[in-house]
């Protein structure tokens, strides 16, 4: 979600209620030496207290803990941190799960059965502003993510498309400002004007809409979203 030009290390908070599942991925994420785990927590509360004290970079929940499950959680950062990328981490494949992160705002949703280099990688890649899905999941959820909204959309102007197609790509805030000579700060105001007018809470939410409206390709129905 940071576009830090001199920053070499990505900054964690880790939440979930079993130490022994925090240790082991705090050990493979800690790894390579360029991320770091700044803080852990056993439940959503305590996880949100952290992320308005530290202000990390990557918040990465669990789905089901104690006092305010991953989903709350998401929902509160992206009301009251939106910079801050949300990987949801978790053994539930459950469609609904899926679609309920998603809409609260999750920027990516990994399976803890997934290899911890490919985990190690949605954390990259929701650090860069990438919408991430498990690659076993994305396929079934394509058609239920990509059903039109109950209303009416207003009408996507050309550089909304410019930039939504862009996004679909799988580039950043900051490559899409670089590609159309805007600021980061005018990618992300694009983006939140496009998600209000296709009711979207996610950038992978948002280009399935389009590709479904027919404003894009249809072969931006998988965006960025391969893990």
């Amino acid at each position: 979600m940071h576009d830090r030009k001199n920053q070499t290390c990505i900054r964690v908070v880790l939440a979930d209620d079993h130490a022994v599942v925090r240790a082991g991925i705090r050990q493979f994420l800690e790894r390579g030496g360029h991320i770091q785990v700044i803080a852990e927590a056993s439940d959503g509360m305590e996880a949100c207290a952290l992320i308005a004290k530290q202000s990390p970079d990557v918040a990465i929940f669990d789905l089901q803990m104690p006092v305010r499950s991953g989903i709350e959680a998401a929902r509160w950062v992206r009301a009251n941190h939106p910079s801050v990328g949300v990987l949801v981490l978790t053994a539930y494949d459950d469609e609904p799960f899926v679609q309920a992160a998603l809409k609260a705002g999750a920027n990516g949703y990994v399976l803890k059965t997934a290899e911890p280099d490919e985990i190690v990688q949605a954390v990259e890649e929701v650090f860069q502003g990438k919408a991430v899905l498990d690659a076993a999941l994305a396929q079934r959820l394509i058609v239920n993510i990509a059903k039109l909204p109950d209303h009416p959309v207003e009408h996507l102007t050309g550089r909304e498309l410019e930039i939504l197609t862009l996004t679909g790509r799988g580039l950043t805030n900051k490559a899409i400002g670089l590609s159309l000579h805007i600021s980061d700060r005018t990618v992300q105001n694009h983006l939140a004007h496009i998600f209000q007018k296709l009711q979207a809470a996610s950038r992978t939410e948002a280009v399935m809409r389009a590709v479904a409206l027919g404003l894009l390709p249809s072969d931006l129905a998988t965006p960025t979203l391969g893990v």
